[in-house]
């Protein structure tokens, strides 16, 4: 569900900025972005590297905080909220560049309240998802003209159920999402997490084959994370496919999350095996390609 009629389309002058925690990208070049047989992938560092010394610690600096109180499902809140062409997923780190002076008014006011606003995926086909995540101010940086520069953190997922207003910028009433248990009682959620770690890994190393790069040993990608929680960090490194993201992030159920991403990384790695198996036989074709 989506609200194209309600909530406009954001401003080319608000973009992702990442001036520091650029993400290692395994770039398949695909010929299609909805593809996900090519898809892009990008493997975020689950830690933020140490900032540059210019940006500021916000009253929630450390990108490791959780909130100690989960908020209720049933609760109806107002949040502001922020068109953007990507997803965001708890846990992933958002940097941002804001210069638009709606939004900066936003940011004005953020900054001097709890420090949370809503990012919502939005495109020209099929308008503004219904369904986002809170990104939270972690680390800033307001410069001499007015513009910011932001360290988010996703938090919790929201559901949204009307727009209270568009203006100066957009607020709108949601309702947390949470997970729901899974109806299938006998299924190992930890055993599905192995498996989909065990894909991450083939498809990191042969996308780097690919790319030239040397084959090492890819390092541990769960970092003892729980189901839940790894299933939004792999999400986050599908970067180049945000409906495919969208659709996991508005998922409510951990199992079926992470067998929709077993499957999205099986394809992809049938599709690095053959491009591989290509370059081994036409190397000379491959590399003038």
């Amino acid at each position: 569900m989506a609200f194209p009629q309600l909530i406009p389309s954001p401003s080319s002058s608000s973009l992702p900025h990442k001036p520091s925690l650029n993400p290692t990208k395994l770039s398949l070049n695909p010929k299609s972005p909805n593809s996900l047989h090519n898809l892009n992938l990008a493997v975020l560092r689950h830690r933020c590297r140490k900032p540059n010394s210019t940006l500021r610690c916000s009253a929630s600096s450390f990108s490791e905080k959780h909130h100690t109180n989960s908020p209720n499902s049933d609760d109806v809140v107002e949040l502001p909220l922020f068109p953007l062409p990507l997803v965001l997923f708890p846990g992933a780190i958002l940097p941002l560049q804001i210069f638009e002076f709606r939004y900066r008014i936003m940011m004005h006011t953020l900054l001097q309240t709890d420090l949370r606003f809503g990012v919502i995926y939005t495109d020209a086909v099929s308008g503004t998802a219904a369904v986002g995540c809170v990104g939270e101010v972690i680390k800033h940086e307001r410069l001499v003209d007015d513009r910011f520069f932001l360290i988010c953190k996703g938090q919790e997922r929201f559901r949204v159920n009307s727009v209270v207003r568009t203006k100066p910028y957009l607020v709108a009433q949601v309702t947390w999402l949470e997970d729901r248990p899974s109806p299938s009682t006998d299924l190992d959620l930890d055993g599905l997490a192995t498996e989909v770690e065990t894909y991450m890994k083939d498809v990191i190393r042969l996308s780097n084959r690919l790319g030239g790069k040397p084959e090492k040993e890819v390092g541990d990608l769960r970092r003892n994370l729980f189901p839940t929680p790894f299933s939004f960090f792999v999400g986050s490194t599908f970067e180049g496919a945000p409906r495919e993201q969208q659709a996991l992030l508005e998922l409510e159920d951990t199992a079926a999350r992470l067998k929709r991403e077993k499957e999205t990384l099986k394809n992809t790695l049938n599709y690095l095996t053959a491009a591989s198996a290509v370059k081994d036989v036409f190397p000379s074709s491959s590399n003038s390609s």
